[in-house]
């Protein structure tokens, strides 16, 4: 019999969005990505029942670009171009681990270099403040099908003899954003992995379903392209705030409260960028066996 591989691991979770980290920074403990299937490592790992159950992987790297790097890997392999509540949690591993002693973290992804403004309490990274950088608008830059250079808000689209109207935004992942006096069960398992294949989205989406509050106020669930339901979507909540606000729904700053917390969206429509702060939290160290 093969002698099983340790795989050192922390899992963290910043809103109920949960993830397994590795670092490959050349401690003692790092993974070697090189002679690593990372998506197979991320089906495996992520397994709720064989696994240690996550929404997936993070791998946390070098960068010549920025101060570090990380890759981030949905619960059935596939890559995700970003992660805005596993970018929080990677600043709070990168400090509290001492890895850096920077209070602003310049993260490289594949949707560009995001800027991590961290606040200490006693010491530790306690919350985060994500640059997202720009929301994009237009359906080539979701991307989105349709004319590239159009927006698409209030899109109808019908789902198994449904009507919905729904709103493309990148946030360097494409979400689809509909919003619903109150949102059901239905609304994520039946309707949302449904849309998230629609031919409206190349790539595939994430599907969110929203609920205005009041001006400062959205409730939202989201539908994870690759991953199913989570309990957040960093992303998704800077998306919808984002997909209100050009509605005329909600002021430029709004509280989106999803299953596992509540995030702070604020948005500049000069640059276009989104802010995003919410906290991060470790939750068990340890080695997984392949």
């Amino acid at each position: 019999m093969p002698e099983k591989r340790g795989i050192y691991f922390t899992k963290m979770q910043g809103a109920g969005n949960d993830y397994i980290y590795v670092d490959a920074l050349g401690t003692p403990t790092s993974l070697n990505t090189d002679t690593t299937d990372l998506p197979d490592l991320s089906r495996k790992i992520s397994d709720r029942h064989f696994g240690i159950g996550s929404d997936g992987l993070i791998a946390i790297l070098p960068s010549s670009n920025a101060d570090f790097r990380m890759r981030m890997f949905n619960a059935d392999g596939s890559e995700a171009q970003m992660c805005g509540n596993g970018s929080r949690c990677v600043a709070k591993y990168l400090f509290d681990k001492g890895f850096t002693d920077k209070k602003i973290i310049d993260l490289e992804t594949l949707a560009g270099i995001k800027v991590l403004h961290l606040h200490l309490v006693d010491g530790r990274v306690d919350e985060v403040t994500v640059d997202m950088g720009e929301a994009f608008l237009k359906r080539g830059e979701v991307p989105a099908s349709g004319d590239p250079d159009s927006m698409m808000i209030d899109e109808t689209i019908n789902v198994d003899d449904e009507i919905f109207q729904v709103t493309a935004i990148g946030m360097g992942n494409p979400h689809g954003v509909v919003f619903v006096d109150e949102i059901s069960d239905r609304h994520i398992f039946h309707y949302g992995k449904i849309m998230e294949f629609s031919s409206l989205f190349p790539q595939r989406a994430n599907i969110e379903f929203a609920q205005i509050i009041d001006r400062q106020h959205i409730r939202m669930r989201v539908w994870e392209r690759g991953s199913g339901e989570t309990l957040a979507c960093g992303t998704g909540a800077c998306a919808t705030a984002v997909a209100a606000i050009l509605k005329g729904l909600s002021d430029n700053e709004v509280d989106v409260e999803l299953l596992g917390g509540t995030l702070h969206i604020k948005y500049d429509p000069d640059s276009r960028h989104v802010f995003m702060r919410g906290g991060a939290e470790f939750i068990a160290e340890g080695y997984f066996f392949i």
